[in-house]
């Protein structure tokens, strides 16, 4: 049995201690159901078009300056050396490799003392003292010089069009008059060895609820070097102290009443960033740092907390996945939700809810029970718009629903959601929740997608 095979085996067994038998069976059987994909295959950059980009910033100022900050302790050797390759082995050159080292011994010292006399954009940090992964960190950033500072444990790997494509998205913000301030791509795992590629996470542009649920944006992720160090990482949030980072980020940055959101958290739709999974690491043995989870969900908290939110964060029945308990009303909690909305089924098959800018059902034919693709469909997030099928509306945007739908506001009978029975027939009921999602969002509040919010045709 491989090395993956046993991870999988692990985890269903502490999903079954964890959850229970049914959750479990349904557990399985989505599994099973999603066997028959194709499986997954990163695909490199071809050496045509990493060329391409080495030829592009030789002939062209940078775009901007990069710190890559890495934590070492105790690192096996040969993960150190696969780490500071995929970062040596840039397409864009205009970064700096800045290794943490807390480790007792000399043994990451002689490996990256050797790498930073062959290359002068390496530096080694000798910590004095093993202070935790944040202040480890700490230490680094404020070492950096570079415009953003992008993190990478000691064990990961970059692809080498990584900093490339991060560049090239700052570049085209910049053009439209944008400031991005933190930027993040998608990510998928490797083998110990480096050899196998798998569990994609191919990322949604910034959702924020969808981030109070879990943190998706997770790596690679670079931020402002200004933001960063005015922020830093925190010690007590040790396991996700990246989480809590991102979270207090995102809350410098948006504004419920701005889009600031819109240019400065950029999304780079490309995997440039491979998770390295082994025995001790948390991608592959779910036990091995329960306290990260522990640590996320705080996190969690903690952003509502700081937002006067009268919630609690609870785990859901997936490790590292929370969700947003509101004590009372959520429109009486949350001033920035205008509409909350939730998953239609119809026969056991999901068929409306979350609905896309352009119509697509998000999760369309998922069976109930189901969680989908990375959790995503048992996850709080946010919407451009929902199925008005589904839909409960702030009381003071009532003015608003009427004109937009054409109809006064009323609930069905026994229920706190829309009478569809008002809409003339043949209504088309896509077009019209679109329609109101967009006056919504231009009215500057957030379209909620809950999937508790259940409703059957």
């Amino acid at each position: 049995m491989s090395r993956i095979d046993r991870a999988g085996v692990k985890k269903t067994l502490y999903y079954l201690r964890r959850n229970g038998l049914k959750n479990t069976c349904y557990a399985i059987g989505e599994r099973l159901f999603h066997r028959g994909n194709a499986p997954y295959q990163w695909t490199p950059a071809g050496e045509d078009e990493l060329e391409r980009q080495r030829a592009a910033c030789r002939s062209s100022k940078p775009v901007c300056t990069f710190s890559i900050v890495v934590p070492c302790y105790r690192t096996r050797r040969e993960h150190l050396l696969e780490m500071i390759e995929s970062v040596r082995g840039q397409t864009y050159p205009f970064w700096e490799l800045i290794l943490a080292d807390a480790t007792e011994d000399d043994s990451v010292e002689r490996t990256a003392g050797a790498a930073a006399k062959e290359d002068p954009r390496i530096r080694y940090v000798r910590l004095n003292e093993n202070r935790g992964i944040a202040e480890n960190t700490n230490r680094g950033i404020e070492a950096a010089t570079g415009d953003y500072v992008g993190l990478l444990d000691h064990d990961d790997l970059l692809t080498q069009d990584a900093l490339y494509e991060i560049a090239a998205a700052i570049e085209t913000a910049k053009k439209a008059e944008l400031l991005p301030r933190l930027l993040y791509s998608d990510e998928d795992k490797c083998s110990g060895d480096g050899r196998q590629y798998y569990d994609p996470n191919f990322k949604e542009d910034f959702n924020l609820d969808l981030l109070l649920s879990n943190n998706y944006i997770c790596h690679f992720m670079v931020i402002e070097r200004e933001l960063i160090r005015n922020l830093l990482l925190r010690g007590e949030y040790d396991g996700a102290q990246d989480y809590d980072l991102v979270l207090r980020t995102v809350e410098r940055l948006i504004d419920r009443r701005t889009a600031e959101q819109e240019g400065s958290i950029v999304h780079v739709p490309k995997v440039l960033y491979h998770w390295r999974c082994h025995s001790s690491s948390t991608a592959e043995n779910p036990q091995s740092k329960l306290y990260a989870y522990d640590a996320g969900r705080r996190a969690v908290q903690g952003f509502a907390d700081r937002k006067g939110w009268k919630a609690k964060a609870v785990d859901t029945p997936h490790l590292g996945f929370y969700r947003l308990e509101y004590s009372g009303d959520p429109f009486a909690v949350r001033e920035d939700v205008g509409a909350i909305g939730g998953p239609l089924y119809q026969k056991k098959k999901l068929c409306g809810g979350r609905l896309s800018a352009d119509g697509r059902v998000f999760y369309a034919g998922l069976r109930q029970g189901y969680s989908g693709y990375l959790h995503r469909a048992s996850l709080s997030q946010d919407a451009d718009a929902v199925d008005i099928r589904n839909l409960r509306i702030r009381e003071e945007l009532y003015e608003l629903f009427e004109k937009t739908v054409g109809v006064p506001w009323r609930t069905a009978p026994g229920e706190d959601i829309f009478d569809v029975s008002a809409l003339p027939e043949g209504t088309d009921y896509i077009a019209v929740s679109l329609a109101l999602g967009r006056n919504l969002h231009s009215a500057g509040y957030r379209v909620l997608y809950l999937p508790e919010r259940a409703q059957t045709l």
